[in-house]
């Protein structure tokens, strides 16, 4: 046990004590921040780019009074030049686009399906979408009007309704608190599956760079090889555990330093600014901010952090045992490639079935097998756990991963500790084999 302390006191330290570890710990946040802050500005860019759309309405129906000007796009209503001389402006002058609207004479059905949109470049699905919609829009409001339907019955006939979800407890949640829970989910989940394969990468290398340098001859010699293995795996997983706890509390700083810088002070709002506003704050964006708050109390983050934990060493054990016999079974880097597909595969597929199940049907078939299946489990419970996962499920999904980690780490280390000892030739998956009947 002593020798087996000392092998995680090593492997931690070594991790902790390496320059890009401490540079990434601490400057991870910032860089996340920042490529977040790009991305907006590049996305508030793009935005500022006003297409100028040429009409052509030859229908009688009055498409201009649809097609308004808004901050991204400008009509320009060129019906009276006619389609050919209103090409020959639009290549001209380099506009966006020609839409043309034919005449109506074969009815409402022709008309919908022989409107054109002419440009030299392919337009956005987005903006093609929004040009679809309100070309629909008028063309319906022009088939309800030949039945009598005034525009006025049509406009007094919508209404917005906004569902109000509540449980059978009488606890209330809206489609806010749906979006947290899904993004609280698949952030929790793919940041399992990132540092998973980081630092399964990292367990792997540091057992091929022992092996080649013929270290670990010098070390086996003292210590069995299953301990070794273990310890690797133990010391990595600490010192992911710390850059986890290091993120958390550079988290909350930040938060308390935005609500600072925004507001002036932690929870009052300086008088100064007040009096230069001379504005109230509108209700409902002070019943938003209640209800944002709200619905992240609401959000089980306590059960998500403990979760998180148990589901991020869970599942970097039950991998890290694979990576490790990799590694003792390669001789260099290169070789490991032939056998990281089948370890990537699993984890791309609890990703996806994250995304596409979890979010559509977080209480499906497909996202409750795949959540206690140990391959994918510690990823897609993870995204689940947000919307309430029955304690029998989470029970046995835990169950079935410290089973499954502790027979990986059996079935691994037969690989070790012949495979650590093996020089010169590149193992086949039939070598592989042979080693686990030894």
């Amino acid at each position: 046990m002593k020798k087996l302390q000392l092998i995680i006191y090593r492997e931690f330290k070594s991790k902790v004590n390496n320059k890009s570890f401490v540079i990434l710990t601490f400057l991870s946040p910032f860089l996340v921040i920042g490529m977040g802050m790009l991305i907006y500005y590049l996305s508030a860019l793009n935005g500022k780019d006003v297409k100028e759309i040429v009409l052509v309405d030859q229908s009688a129906l009055k498409f201009k009074d649809v097609f308004l000007d808004n901050p991204t796009e400008k009509y320009l209503d060129f019906t009276d030049l006619g389609l050919e001389q209103s090409k020959d402006l639009v290549r001209q002058h380099k506009y966006s686009g020609l839409l043309y609207i034919p005449p109506i004479s074969k009815g409402v059905k022709h008309l919908a399906e022989s409107i054109e949109f002419f440009s030299e470049e392919t337009p956005s699905l987005p903006f093609l979408s929004a040009l679809e919609s309100k070309i629909e829009e008028r063309l319906k409001l022009h088939k309800l009007s030949l039945s009598g339907v005034t525009s006025k019955t049509i406009s007094e006939a919508h209404f917005d309704v906004d569902l109000i979800q509540v449980n059978f407890s009488g606890e209330q949640s809206s489609k806010l608190g749906n979006g947290l829970r899904i993004g609280l989910g698949l952030g929790a989940g793919y940041l399992v599956m990132m540092f998973i394969i980081v630092y399964g990468n990292s367990v792997m290398r540091s057992v091929i760079e022992e092996k080649t340098s013929r270290i670990i001859e010098i070390v086996i010699s003292s210590v069995k090889p299953f301990q070794l293995m273990l310890g690797k795996i133990v010391g990595n997983a600490m010192a992911g555990l710390l850059q986890f706890f290091i993120w958390g509390i550079l988290l909350v700083l930040f938060g308390l330093l935005a609500r600072f810088f925004t507001e002036g002070g932690f929870g009052t709002t300086p008088s100064s600014l007040v009096a230069a506003s001379n504005i109230e704050m509108p209700a409902q964006n002070s019943e938003q901010s209640t209800l944002i708050l709200k619905e992240i109390g609401a959000l089980p983050l306590f059960q998500m952090f403990v979760m998180f934990v148990f589901y991020f060493l869970g599942g970097f054990f039950f991998y890290s045992a694979i990576y490790a016999a990799i590694g003792a079974a390669v001789n260099s880097e290169t070789d490991t490639q032939q056998f990281l597909l089948p370890v990537l595969l699993p984890l791309m597929l609890a990703v996806y079935v994250g995304i596409v199940s979890v979010v559509d049907a977080p209480h499906g078939p497909v996202a409750t097998v795949f959540s206690i299946l140990p391959f994918t489990s510690s990823i897609v419970m993870l995204m689940r756990i947000p919307f309430g996962v029955p304690w029998w499920e989470l029970l046995l999904s835990m169950a079935l991963l410290l089973i499954s980690f502790v027979g990986m780490v059996l079935f691994a280390a037969k690989i070790y500790r012949i495979g650590i000892l093996m020089y010169g030739k590149k193992p086949s998956y039939k070598d592989l084999y042979k080693w686990l009947q030894y």
